[in-house]
């Protein structure tokens, strides 16, 4: 730090005056004499002695100021190293004991392949994906295109190494299932001991709230972990297999930037208490480091039905509906914003209530705005998808509608979603 020059200014030395009478005989009155150090100081005296203080005093506090702020600045370099620190040994933790619950998948599957002159003829296909063990007894859960219609069969590798062949596939939801959800079971453990991942309230995180997601990246690293944040939810998207022959809607959904690679599909999201919040699912293909993980709540009413009943049942209402939003408000020139519209079905669409289904059976109609469900909010973090898994087959539920501008309830009983 640069300083600015201060003049002191110097001081002539001050003369005493003659005590001897003078030569006219009489004699002048003393002045009393006074050195440099008397007690009577004249004003120049004084100034140059205050700016010798000044500039001793301004020495110190810029001195002090200086070694302050160095010192603050060191401060501040170990805290954010602490920070990191404390950062990768969280991660680090969280990566071991969650890692021991994340599995890679090794799937076989029957598919029909044109040959050279267009026939079709059988072949295997081998694909890799990842799961995560929900229950002691071997149940994992993972995503449905990971074991896909055909499959022939199923191994799983724990992450010490440890490979089991005999892998049963339980369930997984309808291919128009906005839910790309599957449930595998290892028939013998022998006498093997496994450690569920614990499961979170995905309904508490916040955009910035960092995750960490876990798979077998690529299909050949196994338990792969990569750090980010929640970049937004309720995403809605149509995700397609390698091929371009076959594509899904996907509802609901978070968007991480943590890094989420092929095969890491139906691995966990795991928040910083190291919970699953949600399930690996799919990526933007064009777009850098964004991804997207099905909300655990979404899922939890599946898992409690097949821990429960040892089998897939996915509850089902019968609805054709989009989730609103300010801009379709706007477009179907609606008062309620938020909510789950029932379109009204076009030519050549699928009804919008189907026939028999427990939305007919209840009374639902073209045009109705599901609110609630029971006394969750179908907004922009929760879709009627997303309100309704939370729930068993054969539950009864209180759908809160509007209905030409008047809101009302109407009782529904879920049935068992159909196979296709």
């Amino acid at each position: 730090m640069a300083f600015n020059n201060i003049d002191t200014g110097d001081d002539p030395e001050l003369s005493s005056f003659s005590t001897r009478p003078s030569k006219a005989g009489w004699l002048k009155l003393k002045k009393p004499a006074v050195s440099k150090y008397g007690s009577f100081l004249p004003g120049r005296f004084i100034a140059g002695l205050l700016a010798i203080f000044l500039v001793g005093f301004g020495g110190g506090w810029l001195g002090a100021r200086t070694y302050n702020r160095s010192g603050l600045e060191t401060a501040s370099t170990a805290v954010k190293q602490q920070y990191i620190s404390n950062e990768s040994s969280l991660i680090s933790s969280i990566a071991k004991t969650a890692g021991a619950s994340v599995v890679s998948v090794d799937v076989t599957s029957e598919v029909n392949a044109q040959d050279f002159f267009g026939f079709s003829t059988p072949s295997s296909q081998e694909s890799a994906g990842t799961g995560f063990i929900i229950s002691p007894d071997g149940t994992i859960v993972t995503n449905r295109h990971v074991v896909p219609a055909g499959t022939s069969s199923v191994s799983v590798t724990l992450a010490d190494g440890t490979r089991y062949n005999n892998v049963q596939v339980i369930g997984r939801t309808s291919d128009s299932s906005p839910l790309d959800v599957a449930f595998l079971k290892i028939t013998d453990l022998n006498g093997k001991k496994l450690t569920p991942l614990n499961l979170g309230d995905s309904s508490k995180m916040q955009v910035g709230d960092k995750v960490i997601a876990i798979g077998n990246a690529l299909g050949q690293f196994q338990n792969t972990v990569t750090a980010g944040i929640i970049s937004g939810y309720g995403r809605d998207v149509v995700a397609g297999d390698q091929s371009g022959t076959s594509s899904e809607n996907l509802t609901d959904l978070f968007q991480t930037d943590a890094a989420i690679n092929e095969g890491n599909s139906g691995g966990p999201l795991v928040d910083i208490n190291g919970e699953a919040i949600g399930i690996n699912t799919a990526v933007a293909g064009d777009a850098q480091n964004i991804g997207f993980a099905i909300p655990i709540n979404d899922v939890k009413g599946l898992i409690a039905s097949v821990l429960g009943e040892g089998k897939l049942e996915q509850p089902y209402l019968g609805v054709r509906y989009v989730s609103l939003t300010d801009d379709l408000a706007y477009q179907y020139n609606l008062s309620v914003k938020r909510g789950a519209y029932i379109v009204p079905a076009g030519d050549g669409q699928d009804p919008s209530v189907i026939a028999g289904s427990p939305a007919d059976k209840a009374g639902l109609k073209e045009k109705d705005i599901i609110t609630k469900v029971n006394n969750t909010t179908i907004d922009d973090k929760t879709s009627l998808t997303s309100a309704l898994s939370r729930f068993k087959v054969g539950d009864k539920v209180t759908l809160t509608i509007v209905r030409g501008g008047k809101t009302t309830t109407i009782q529904a009983t879920l049935a068992a979603a159909p196979s296709s």
